[in-house]
């Protein structure tokens, strides 16, 4: 039976759940918050003191709860999500969870939109400006944003992702404004019992998920009149923890460029996972220097850190182009030749 952990605050709810999970799950979890946050709960984490086992467990019960009504409200609605729900709690409590929840995604600009298919969003929007589709596609799920990206012509394609990579802010009137005119031309296709914004990272989310041709395309016209707006958005596409996709003689490829010193500071914040990745595609002896060379470091300076990775990143990034690394997840696998 679920449990809610009553006069905790969001923030300190979600310190006891961090401080419940192991650390490399945790970890995780933080690898995708903005640095504001992170700080924010990390000083929550720091004046938490002794948290009682019933109290984790009601925080973990109900963040638990909370994802899976989530789910099945995306699946199948409120009243889908309610039936569901009351298999497991009770109504009172599913009522609870539910009433929060419906609080937020009535916040949430364009959830509506995310249950419907991407060629129907494509047909009815394609002929919007380029504002209105970019404000649209900045508000969807990274995959369907990409679908439709892909699909619009190629000279929209660069206004639209411009766009987004430039938006900032946006009024909550001129979001409604939007939506309002979509809610009444998709009735047909979007469920009515359910009612994320712009800039470089969403622009990377969604160009990392379209096919490697569209990405290209779109990149370098974009470059053509605004190359340092273009260079911030690889920038993103591809991170550090992101080398866990490149493949095994795409690492040997890499390492080749990159001195021990370096690679050791870089590795200083990688993952368990990654950094067993790293390692195995080294010979025994270099991999032993490497991780005496990170015992031995000390402290260092998480910017120093930061510029390490990025140079390696930039390493994948240029070997990629030139057909040596192949990414999985970004068409790499299909232009493998046996």
């Amino acid at each position: 039976m679920a449990k809610k952990a009553e006069g905790l605050t969001g923030i300190r709810k979600a310190a006891i759940l961090l401080v419940s999970l192991d650390t490399d799950t945790a970890a995780q979890i933080l690898s995708h918050m903005d640095r504001e946050d992170v700080e924010r709960l990390s000083m929550e984490i720091a004046i938490l003191g002794e948290v009682s086992a019933e109290t984790r467990m009601q925080v973990v019960d109900e963040f638990y709860q909370t994802n899976l009504a989530r789910r099945y409200i995306e699946e199948g609605g409120m009243e889908y999500a309610r039936t569901l729900l009351e298999k497991s709690v009770t109504a009172e409590e599913a009522a609870q969870i539910l009433e929060g929840l419906e609080q937020s995604i009535q916040m949430t600009p364009f959830f509506f939109l995310q249950k419907a298919e991407a060629g129907n969003l494509l047909t009815f929007i394609q002929d919007e400006h380029p504002q209105t589709i970019a404000l649209i596609l900045a508000h969807l799920q990274p995959k369907q944003a990409s679908e439709i990206l892909a699909g619009l012509p190629a000279k929209k394609q660069i206004g639209v992702v411009k766009r987004i990579a430039r938006m900032e802010q946006t009024t909550p009137e001129a979001i409604k404004q939007v939506e309002k005119g979509l809610e009444s031309r998709l009735s047909g296709i979007v469920a009515q019992d359910l009612e994320r914004s712009g800039g470089t990272e969403t622009v990377a989310e969604i160009l990392n998920l379209v096919d490697r041709t569209t990405e290209k395309g779109i990149l370098e016209s974009v470059e053509e009149e605004d190359p340092e707006l273009v260079e911030q958005i690889r920038r993103l596409m591809f991170v550090f923890e992101d080398i866990l996709l490149v493949n095994d003689k795409g690492i040997q490829n890499v390492l080749k460029e990159i001195d021990n010193e370096e690679l050791a500071l870089a590795l200083k914040t990688a993952s368990e996972e990654l950094k067993n990745k790293v390692f195995k595609n080294m010979s025994e002896r270099a991999a032993t220097l490497v991780k005496e060379d990170m015992e031995y470091m000390g402290p260092v300076r998480l910017s120093d850190v930061e510029g390490a990775q990025q140079r390696v990143v930039d390493v994948v990034r240029r070997l990629e182009e030139a057909g040596e690394v192949i990414i999985q997840g970004r068409g790499g696998e299909e232009q493998i030749v046996v």
